[in-house]
């Protein structure tokens, strides 16, 4: 019988049981089941490298599990398809879901696939910011770019998305400066 340990670890504030085996396997693989975090890793493989891959393993599945909770407490779909009613002729859209993966923009959409992204963390913003996102995205249907077409069309469909940018730009000078700020001034701010 292969070895096997368990212990509970912490992952960024989440508290997981992990039950690790030793086995004839090339690489460490990982399923989350609940609180459960079950992993496969080669017996050769120093713990050090194994404690590595677990971690990162276990905040790429918490991230989907987190998003999969997210996508199944939010109808995005309905929301974006009375956006696209707005536009002049209507985007086609077949899928919207919340990701977790966006590190550098609050949405995306593809041509393509007729799918809109969005950053999880715009589903707990104020309405009028999560609509300007999607009508933002779904401008992208007609602009590929920012041009001022891009923009005349956007503030059209959704007249509040410059105080929406402004939101935004407010939202990520915080999540990228609070850490350098005076404990006081993160207090007052929350």
């Amino acid at each position: 019988m292969p070895p096997r340990s368990t212990s509970t670890i912490d992952v960024d504030g989440v508290a997981l049981e992990l039950a690790i085996e030793r086995k004839s396997v090339k690489n460490v693989n990982a399923r989350l089941s609940g609180s459960a975090l079950s992993v496969s890793a080669p017996r050769s493989m120093p713990q050090e490298a194994v404690d590595e891959a677990v971690l990162e393993l276990a905040r790429r599945l918490l991230r989907r599990a987190h998003a999969n909770r997210v996508n199944e407490a939010e109808d995005a779909l309905k929301l974006a398809c009375e956006v696209a009613k707005r536009f002049p002729k209507e985007p086609y859209i077949q899928r919207v879901v919340f990701v977790t993966t966006q590190r550098k923009r609050w949405g995306s959409y593809s041509t393509r696939t007729k799918t809109v992204r969005l950053n999880a963390a715009v589903r707990r913003m104020p309405r009028w910011v999560l609509e300007a996102v999607v009508a933002h995205e779904l401008a992208h249907a007609f602009h590929a770019d920012h041009s001022p077409a891009f923009w005349d069309l956007l503030l059209r469909v959704c007249p509040e998305s410059e105080r929406a940018e402004a939101f935004l730009a407010g939202v990520s000078w915080l999540a990228h400066n609070r850490e350098g700020l005076p404990a006081v001034e993160q207090e007052i701010l929350g």
